[in-house]
């Protein structure tokens, strides 16, 4: 293929098979899916990690989308820092959050009599924040709605874009709209897992179709720049295995540096981060946690040992699919949000029940599909303890706790 971004080639460095776009959940088993290759590739150019499927957006964030980011407390408790800092350190008379979804962060900030909207496309997650008399605009950050809501509602002191910049396709017209919608002095604040835990920490089953992009330091800084942004700032912090927060503004800005921003790009350069040989090795360690995982559920399953799995997540389905796993294995996954449950996972179609079903099958093992909230989840379902049960995790490698 050739980057989506720069049309030069690339190199592919992880298959992951074939799959359903992993937030496509179905309502019965005789529901058609559709299957796409979930491949890892990298540009020679630009350096931009990026999946080969050209999947349509409005296919992926249909209406249907079930993704809700208000059911994790760790994550409601990241956003509460999050604003605490915007409140701390810039203007922020008008805010604008992209991908607001069902208006979690919009609702912390009009708490706090901040003015803000959110642009949230999918119309599932939109309704839940306009139900809350949020203020949302139910589409598709495009250049052409940028222009058309500066003049309608004027330019923001600060963007809030939070894993939002994987999924977008057309990377040129999104950072151009960033770049519209900001004032002069105004910021736009972005976090996205960062590649380098990717691949150091074999966490291939964030890779998924939504995911269209996978990002270094380096290389958001050149596409910024490219597109009339400077990242003036950066800072690691811990969401998703490991992400990065950059802190932007425009080029036309008298803008300052932070030294943050050259350590990162110097270390990126000694570990040599932007050369496809960094990403490689991840089809090995990829397979040595499928056969692990395999090993273990037949082990279980030889020995009448009941698993269950907690988390309809995207990224439990890339694992799921990847290693072939279904309900003769795992017997139902649970979850809190309810858009999810009664219905299927894609592709293995294990049945998706409330959490409350852990009480009345009281299984052996729990397999936690979204490690990054292990502890939040180990927390919240202590008494499971009771009984005995096991915690199991898969990513980075395989652990019973």
């Amino acid at each position: 293929m050739t980057c989506r971004y720069c049309k030069a080639d690339t190199v592919p460095v992880l298959d992951l098979g074939f799959s359903p776009p992993s937030n496509q959940y179905i309502q019965k088993v005789k529901d058609i899916e559709y299957y796409y290759p979930l491949k890892l590739n990298w540009c020679i150019n630009c350096n931009l990690l990026q999946t080969s499927a050209d999947i349509d957006s409005q296919l992926l964030f249909d209406d249907d989308y079930s993704y809700f980011s208000s059911y994790s407390s760790s994550w409601i408790a990241h956003c509460e820092r999050l604003v605490d800092d915007i409140q701390d350190n810039y203007k922020c008379d008008n805010v604008v959050e992209v991908a607001s979804n069902d208006g979690y962060l919009l609702e912390i900030l009009k708490n706090r009599n901040i003015e803000a909207y959110g642009i949230e496309p999918t119309k599932s997650t939109a309704a839940v924040a306009i139900e809350k008399n949020l203020n949302v605009v139910n589409d598709f950050l495009t250049f052409n709605l940028a222009k058309k809501l500066v003049d309608e509602r004027g330019k923001v002191d600060v963007l809030i874009a939070n894993n939002v910049l994987a999924h977008v396709p057309d990377l040129k017209d999104f950072i151009k709209s960033i770049c519209t919608l900001l004032d002069k002095d105004g910021f736009a604040i972005i976090e996205f897992p960062y590649a380098k835990n990717l691949a150091e920490n074999n966490q291939f089953d964030t890779i998924y179709h939504e995911h269209y992009s996978y990002f270094t330091l380096s290389t958001v800084k050149l596409l910024f720049n490219e597109n009339g942004l400077e990242v003036v700032d950066v800072k690691n912090i811990e969401t998703h295995g490991g992400s990065l927060r950059i802190y932007s503004q425009r080029m036309d800005n008298n803008r300052i540096v932070s030294s943050r921003v050259s350590e990162m790009l110097t270390h990126e350069i000694q570990t040599k981060i932007n050369s496809v040989g960094y990403f490689l090795g991840m089809q090995k360690t990829a397979l040595e946690t499928k056969i692990k995982l395999l090993q273990f559920l037949l082990d279980c399953k030889l020995r009448n040992k009941k698993v269950i799995a907690y988390g309809a997540a995207a990224k439990g389905n890339t694992l799921l699919n990847y290693c072939g796993i279904k309900k003769d294995l795992i017997e139902f996954v649970v979850d809190k949000n309810p858009y999810k449950v009664g219905k299927l996972l894609p592709g293995s179609q294990i049945p998706i029940k409330n959490d409350s079903e852990i009480k009345v099958s009281r299984p052996e093992y729990i397999l936690i599909l979204p490690w990054n909230l292990m502890d939040e989840i180990i927390k919240q379902l202590d008494y499971a303890k009771e009984w005995g049960a096991k915690f199991v995790i898969a990513i980075p490698s395989l652990t019973i706790k």
